[in-house]
């Protein structure tokens, strides 16, 4: 009778063991890996968060990231080990079906993939004639103006081009607020400005002017280097550098 007792004392202990133990979605927000993430960058996580991540899931007897640890843990925590690792290998794990050992496999390959590539090379925009050969072709063949940021690093190199602005035959409306946010998105240091003028002439506009001073203004508050305004047409261009009006 004793003995019946104790074995279901401890089945009693075990049921609780099990539904004390929370998965991921039960987790506090800040320690959820995705959540994580978003608000710390994939830099924060550890490798078991990551992979975990990549997983979606665990078993019944541990979470995503437990299941992960366990893995790592098995291959010395180091993930050139678990890049050898085989499907069959990896589907002993329970919870480690086909479709997510196929998954770790893949994230290692495109790693080792990476590590041979070389670092994009981004182009140089840090004169009013590169902003022109970049932007010409885009604009040559336009009937309305549009207005386009460049943003740059601290080395004139190219992050992205943003159309800000699609407007009219002889203006286009332009948000300071949103080029300044693009750029501080971007983690711009640098940027420009280019619009078109349908009408072919390079002379600005006194609208022109009343814009590059507002970004202007905005840049030098928030300590982003303004480098240009450029007017384009097809064959030429207006620089605000140039003509010494920055």
């Amino acid at each position: 009778m004793k003995a019946d007792n104790k074995g279901n004392h401890n089945s009693e202990l075990i049921t609780r063991s099990s539904e004390l133990k929370l998965n991921i979605n039960q987790w506090a927000e800040e320690d959820r890996p995705r959540e994580k993430l978003m608000r710390l960058g994939a830099e924060a996580l550890t490798n078991a968060e990551l992979l975990a991540i990549l997983i979606g899931s665990g078993s019944t007897k541990e979470s995503a990231v437990s299941l992960m640890q366990h893995v790592l843990n098995d291959c010395g925590n180091n993930l050139n080990t678990l890049g050898k690792m085989s499907i069959q290998d990896l589907t002993a794990y329970t919870g480690m079906g086909p479709a997510k050992a196929i998954t770790v496999l893949a994230a290692c390959e495109l790693g080792k993939r990476r590590q041979m590539e070389k670092a994009a090379e981004r182009q140089d925009i840090g004169s009013a004639t590169a902003i022109y050969n970049l932007m010409h072709p885009k604009m040559q063949d336009l009937d309305v103006e549009e207005a386009w940021v460049l943003l740059m690093n601290q080395n004139n190199k190219l992050i992205k081009a943003l159309r800000v602005s699609h407007g009219g035959i002889t203006e286009t409306a332009v948000d300071v607020r949103i080029i300044i946010k693009e750029a501080l998105l971007a983690k711009a240091t640098v940027l420009a400005l280019c619009h078109n003028h349908p009408s072919n002439s390079i002379n600005p506009s006194k609208d022109d002017d009343r814009l590059t001073q507002r970004v202007k203004n905005a840049c030098e508050l928030m300590r982003i280097f303004f480098m240009d305004h450029v007017i384009i047409t097809d064959g030429n261009y207006y620089s605000y550098y140039e003509r010494g009006r920055l």
